[in-house]
């Protein structure tokens, strides 16, 4: 991808991407992105732990780029979800982050039925903006990406967790709490054995998502998602039995959108689809491809046009102006 540029009159905003695995945070204005830094997820302490880190980052972040927080224009949020409101702001129930949902069972440091986020950040921050990420990308991929130009489309992550944003008509959906597009959540299996941090038995998310796959094949010496696909490129039966079964359930979940929406185009990103995409594409494209042509002749799956910089230019597309 070539780099983005803004305008050269445009003050300082920050983009802060929450994700299940880290938080990472940029300051952007005229002169382009700088100050990125990064830190895994807070999932410990109280139930404002992850604003609070946002607002240390986002500091850190403005000093590196030699920004004075006060200057800030505005802050843009784009994060996991999905949300709840709480008078109007937006709280996280995040399966990767909350361990209220699930129980302790799936092993994460805390029992917060929702982690705190948009009310402490407009403590600090003027302009915050929150965003579920799968929204907020697909922002971004039809302003700099795969998906200009292209009024029915998606964005679809396959990473720590499973999610998707949906533009019909050229107009993005966002739901009743901003949470439209979590496909990671919907059934396409009968297989009921993964448990899924929002407490569902064998959802798309519990099944394929990056953090799954260890807790689903440890016991079969899989010990990660990058080891399960270079085992399979390499043609390990095994392992290329375990990622055709992945790309079932995924596909199927790609071909789900693809009828409910009538789409055009699907622009695909997220750690575990952006590092084996090459791979992982055509086996996507044959479980929609030749299927009921009247909603999936021409539909178009393409790798995210920002590359594996969606996340950052997410959370910025939420606050920089034309």
């Amino acid at each position: 991808m070539t780099d983005i540029t803004f305008p050269s009159h445009m003050p300082p905003v920050a983009g802060v991407d929450i994700g299940g695995t880290k938080v990472a945070v940029s300051v952007a204005d005229g002169r382009g992105v700088r100050g990125k830094l990064s830190q895994p997820t807070a999932v410990r302490g109280g139930r404002d732990a992850l604003a609070l880190q946002v607002v240390d980052l986002v500091r850190q972040s403005c000093a590196m780029a030699g920004v004075a927080p006060a200057d800030l224009a505005a802050v843009g949020v784009s994060s996991c979800g999905p949300f709840v409101m709480r008078d109007g702001l937006v709280e996280l129930n995040s399966p990767n982050i909350c361990g209220g949902m699930a129980g302790a069972a799936r092993g994460l440091p805390n029992d917060w039925p929702t982690a705190y986020l948009e009310a402490p950040l407009r403590q600090v921050f003027p302009g915050v903006r929150v965003e579920n990420d799968g929204i907020a990308a697909l922002e971004a991929e039809r302003r700099w990406g795969a998906l200009r130009d292209v009024a029915n489309c998606a964005y679809v992550t396959w990473s720590t967790g499973i999610g998707a944003g949906v533009c019909v008509d050229g107009r993005a959906l966002r739901g009743k709490n901003g949470n439209a597009g979590h496909a990671g959540h919907m059934f396409v299996s009968d297989n009921e054995e993964a448990l899924c941090g929002c407490g569902n038995l064998g959802d798309v998310e519990a099944l394929i998502a990056g953090n799954a796959i260890p807790r689903r094949f440890a016991a079969q010496g899989i010990a990660d998602a990058p080891g399960l696909f270079t085992a399979a490129r390499a043609g390990e039966p095994h392992a290329q039995a375990v990622v055709d079964e992945l790309c079932r359930v995924m596909g199927r979940a790609l071909y789900n959108l693809t009828i409910l929406f009538d789409l055009q185009r699907i622009s695909l990103g997220g750690s575990v689809f952006w590092h084996h995409r090459e791979f992982l594409l055509p086996k996507l494209q044959a479980y929609v491809h030749g299927k009921l042509p009247a909603l999936t002749e021409g539909v178009d799956f393409v790798p995210a046009g920002l590359g594996d910089r969606v996340g950052d230019y997410a959370a910025l597309a939420l606050v920089v102006g034309d």
